[in-house]
């Protein structure tokens, strides 16, 4: 289960052969996406686990799951961009049932991150399904 913008990615990547430019289009993912305010990069939306500085603030109107986010890792503000599009919209209750390894799979991430960059990624769903949890 995934939102409409990351089936557009999935569909995207199927056009895209070679993995540099699967990872150009994460990057240019992250640089397209609005920056988090300053004021929102404290510790409490500080994602722990991860290589790069990673924040992430939910917010949850009406029952719908949305958060910003940033990095100053290039690819890994890409990987906050491509979560943002699977969870950013959805029921906060259906945060909890998206399977994030295998709807990253279907782009061939985890395949192609490093170590480091996987567990990063595992911390920012870990902090998105928690954040889901509390508030449903």
């Amino acid at each position: 289960m995934a939102s409409a913008a990351f089936e557009e990615i999935v569909e995207d990547f199927e056009f895209l052969d070679d993995w540099e430019d699967r990872y150009a289009m994460v990057i240019d993912m992250g640089k397209a996406m609005a920056p988090l305010d300053d004021a929102l990069k404290v510790p409490a939306t500080k994602v722990e686990g991860c290589a790069s500085q990673v924040w992430l603030q939910p917010m949850i109107e009406a029952g719908i799951y949305r958060f910003q986010g940033d990095s100053d890792a290039m690819i890994v503000r890409g990987l906050v961009a491509v979560l943002g599009a699977l969870y950013n919209g959805l029921p906060v209750a259906d945060v909890l049932d998206v399977d994030a390894v295998s709807e990253l799979g279907r782009l061939g991430l985890n395949e192609h991150l490093s170590a480091q960059r996987s567990n990063g990624v595992r911390s920012m769903v870990e902090r998105i399904r928690k954040t889901a949890s509390e508030a449903s």
